[in-house]
């Protein structure tokens, strides 16, 4: 008989509960090291992305390895997926700790009974963690690198940022990691919103993403996908009828072009700012689309080597909202890698309406007053009209709405050249010059260089009541930019006066006219054609020509560029917008009706008077104010009787009897002061306001 009064199989359990035991202790112990030592999160280098300003993506770029990989969040990705995908990888995905040890016991049971790997067990933490770091070989000492990895992993980050971190780098075949480049390349969409079908097909493929690409392997794909609908029907997930609905889905039979919405505004934005990952672009993706699918039905019936341009953008923010520079980037013939809403091209007659402006502020003319239309000469200059005839008197409107030549340069003479160009630079639109050249009477006809942006920027701010936002790309400028600020170009008058004889010129055959304010221009020698026009939201330019300056036989704004335009903003909205209201201080009169220096412009004359006139003490002209919002302006005359003050051609109030008067501006910029007598004599100066704060 046996000293030990314990049997052999209580001894045989005891040392059986020992071992596991130290076991189990073990494995706590060797758990927690793991994760104390565990190392910082990973960083993963994902696809730059360029956005739209509602963050829709406008255009990704592949890693540096051709790799598309675009960054992902769980949050905005269909719930339908990330249910099924951890249904079917990994059930009990919150329970475990990277390692889920019932899947690893269930994949070794499968092992011994089938004689084969059924399962791996592999959890989705294990599974990052195989992304992270591939090993080619599937050995134990593998598996086991992997298991530590994810025990890792999880010590580190949350349950949604390993989500992420699967949703950003699996494979789903050829150069496409992630759900997002995925679901862009599959199915031509973001995965906010997935089928049933398009959610099981993601789910399948990155287990085996070459053998199952539907583009070259559609029974494959077929069969992965039905396997995953039929086992999670079984768990519930959804009906019977919506798995056989999804079962009969057919498959994407090719694989998509990934988003390449402004290509060079992305280019632009990505050369500028090279390590931000997001940029966020003030462009909207649905206008941008439409006018580049327009641009692209355009650019087919263009003159070999001629290609267009066209910028949209807001009136009230200055923010750019579309911007197509030809109709294929890669299309070489037709410069489609220059960007050329940025280059400098002559703008042809699109700077007059500016001129015409000025003269409004100045109190030179009315849109109704009379102006003469016949061969003149200014100095050794001497205009003539694109169609060599000339029309006599005509209004002051008329003669903006037919482009007339000489009107122009007249008023130009009248405002200054060098005014004009300070106006534009002030505004923000740099005028480019031949070298040693100063600003002459040329320049209202074409003679400088402007870009469709700058151009379009000037047109927006006369639709926004003679304020100019500096044009917007990004929403990030107010960090890049934070010295922008809008500018006053003209007062709200002139600009009124401006929009209404705009839009009263001749729409382009087939169109209808009145809905839009719009000039067009043609440079010497048919290169540019131009058309920029506004409605009460938006102003679109277009520009068509050779980016490489050669003359193209009936290249005319009119006829080429006009017509472009008004399909933009046939595309931009059903109705154009209505343009403003009329100011208060907007003098609506016929020609009759008009002051008696008003009712015909006569040059510089009108407002130099005999000895006896009224004349200017103060201010002088072209001085700086300061001035506070609360303070008037003293406004001193001398000589005259019965002075009447004009702000910007409109009447504020009579001078007292020692020709004193107290004028309140509305605001800072850009101001042309006029007094008349009971004669109609008159004196004029122009001044400019600025806050003293």
């Amino acid at each position: 008989m046996s000293d030990n009064p314990h049997p052999l199989w209580q001894r045989c359990a005891a040392a059986g509960l020992l071992a596991g035991v130290i076991f189990v202790g073990g494995s706590y112990a060797w758990l927690v090291g793991v994760r104390a030592a565990a190392p910082p999160p990973p960083t993963i280098a994902t696809s730059v992305e360029v956005l739209d300003r509602d963050g829709r993506l406008l255009r990704p770029f592949a890693l540096p390895d051709g790799r598309w990989r675009l960054a992902a969040d769980p949050g905005r990705v269909d719930r339908r997926y990330v249910d099924m995908l951890i249904a079917y990888e990994d059930k009990r995905f919150y329970d475990h700790a990277g390692v889920d040890p019932l899947a690893l016991l269930r994949a070794a049971w499968q092992f011994v009974t089938h004689g084969r790997i059924v399962s791996g067990g592999s959890t989705l933490t294990m599974q990052v963690a195989r992304l992270l770091e591939p090993r080619p070989a599937r050995t134990l000492e593998a598996k086991l690198a992997e298991m530590r990895r994810a025990i890792e992993l999880e010590a580190r980050l949350s349950k949604t940022e390993i989500l992420k971190l699967y949703m950003i780098l699996a494979p789903f075949g050829g150069n496409l990691e992630g759900v997002r480049a995925a679901s862009l390349a599959w199915f031509g969409k973001e995965p906010r919103r997935l089928t049933l079908a398009e959610a099981a097909l993601l789910v399948a493929l990155p287990q085996s993403p070459e053998a199952r690409r539907p583009d070259r392997q559609v029974s494959a794909a077929g069969a992965g996908r039905r396997r995953v609908i039929e086992r999670l029907e079984k768990t519930g997930l959804f009906g019977e009828p919506e798995a056989r609905f999804a079962l009969a889905a057919d498959l994407p039979a090719t694989r998509q072009e990934l988003p390449n919405l402004a290509f060079h505004a992305a280019e632009a934005a990505r050369h500028e700012r090279p390590a931000v990952a997001v940029h966020h672009l003030a462009i909207d993706a649905a206008l941008q689309e439409r006018l580049e699918a327009l641009a692209a039905e355009r650019a087919a019936t263009l003159e070999p080597g001629s290609s267009l341009a066209m910028v949209a953008i807001d009136n009230a923010s200055g923010d750019v909202l579309a911007r197509i520079s030809g109709a294929d980037p890669r299309d070489s013939s037709r410069a489609g890698a220059v960007n050329l809403t940025r280059a400098f091209r002559s703008p042809g007659s699109t700077l007059k309406p500016l001129i015409y402006g000025m003269a409004f502020e100045d109190g030179l003319v009315h849109p109704e007053t009379l102006i003469e239309d016949r061969p003149m000469r200014f100095g050794a200059y001497r205009p003539r009209n694109f169609d060599l005839d000339y029309q006599g008197t005509v209004p002051v409107k008329r003669a903006l709405q037919m482009s007339l030549n000489v009107p122009a340069v007249a008023l130009l003479q009248a405002v200054g050249p060098q005014r004009l160009a300070s106006r534009l630079n002030a505004a923000g639109v740099e005028l480019k010059l031949p070298p040693g050249e100063v600003p002459g009477l040329a320049v209202g006809l074409g003679g400088a260089g402007v870009t469709l942006e700058g151009l379009t920027a000037l047109y927006a701010g006369i639709g926004n009541g003679g304020t100019v936002h500096p044009p917007r790309r990004s929403l990030d400028d107010a960090v890049l930019r934070p010295d922008t600020e809008s500018r006053r170009i003209l007062s709200p008058t002139a600009s009124w006066y401006l929009a209404q004889a705009l839009a009263g010129s001749p729409p382009p055959r087939n169109a209808r006219g009145g809905l839009i304010a719009f000039k067009t221009g043609t440079s010497f020698g048919y290169r540019d054609a131009w058309s920029v026009g506004f409605d009460g939201l938006r102003t679109v330019g277009v520009w068509i020509g050779r980016p490489d300056g050669q003359p193209v036989p009936g290249m005319i704004g009119r006829e080429k560029a006009a017509p472009l335009l008004f399909d933009a903003f046939a595309r931009i909205a059903a109705r154009p917008a209505s343009l403003p209201a009329p100011p208060r201080e907007a003098l609506v009169a016929r020609n009759g009706e008009l002051p008696p220096p008003l009712r015909r412009f006569q040059g510089n004359e009108v407002h130099t008077g005999p000895a006896g006139a009224p004349q200017f003490a103060f201010p002088p002209s072209g001085a700086t104010l300061d001035i506070e919002p609360s303070d008037p302006v003293p406004v001193k005359v001398r000589g005259g009787e019965g002075l009447t003050v004009f702000v910007d051609g409109v009447p504020t109030g009579r001078t007292d009897a020692a020709g004193i008067y107290f004028w309140q501006p509305a605001g800072e910029g850009f101001v042309r002061l006029t007094v008349m007598d009971a004669a109609g004599l008159s004196d004029s100066v122009s001044i400019r306001l600025r806050s003293s704060r």
